[in-house]
């Protein structure tokens, strides 16, 4: 298995990673059979996990894709980017935004306050990891997570440092 110099160590395997995943796709799939949501990917660090999440829900939805960004490096630049013009059509739809960390929380809860704005009938949030001693946005949780992770630096399946390592199948810590 290949692991870069710059990883130090395996935080979460490929095993673990596909037993969290297919235990979200029948959570989302015990809570949206017969509804037909739409998913929406953040791209490109969710793309990935959006990839396997979805193949595992068991029950017709629909997806697409949004970019949205507040990163530079490994650091939180502070403001939020998001192409809205890429947004569809989402009034009456129940809406299952997903998401690869949620960090600061300051891009989900853009996203997540624009899309209500939309007037769908709702929007959930579903990340891979969370990291909650970093929110600076209080009260925002994701309403599916699949891992809580503590403040490190961490690339791999679909997260990355300036556009490496999203190719790893598992999550690593970045030690740079």
């Amino acid at each position: 298995m290949y692991i870069p110099t710059e990883v130090e160590k395996i935080l979460f395997s490929e095993e673990q990673i596909g037993e969290r995943v297919s235990a979200l796709g029948a959570e989302l799939t015990r809570d949206y059979s017969g509804k037909n949501p739409l998913f929406l990917c953040v791209l490109k660090g969710a793309s990935v996990f959006f990839a396997d999440l979805v193949r595992r829900v068991e029950c017709p939805l629909e997806f697409d894709f949004l970019r949205a960004s507040s990163y530079a490096g490994t650091n939180s630049t502070g403001e939020v980017t998001l192409d809205v013009s890429a947004v569809p059509d989402i009034s009456g739809r129940d809406v299952v935004l997903v998401e690869d960390i949620v960090d600061t929380a300051r891009t989900l809860s853009v996203l997540k306050k624009h899309l209500l704005s939309l007037e769908p009938r709702s929007v959930k949030v579903a990340c891979f990891l969370d990291k909650p001693s970093r929110r600076v946005v209080e009260g925002f949780s994701a309403d599916y997570t699949g891992f809580e992770i503590e403040d490190l630096f961490v690339v791999g399946y679909g997260l990355d440092c300036d556009q490496k390592y999203r190719n790893l199948p598992y999550i690593g810590i970045y030690k740079g």
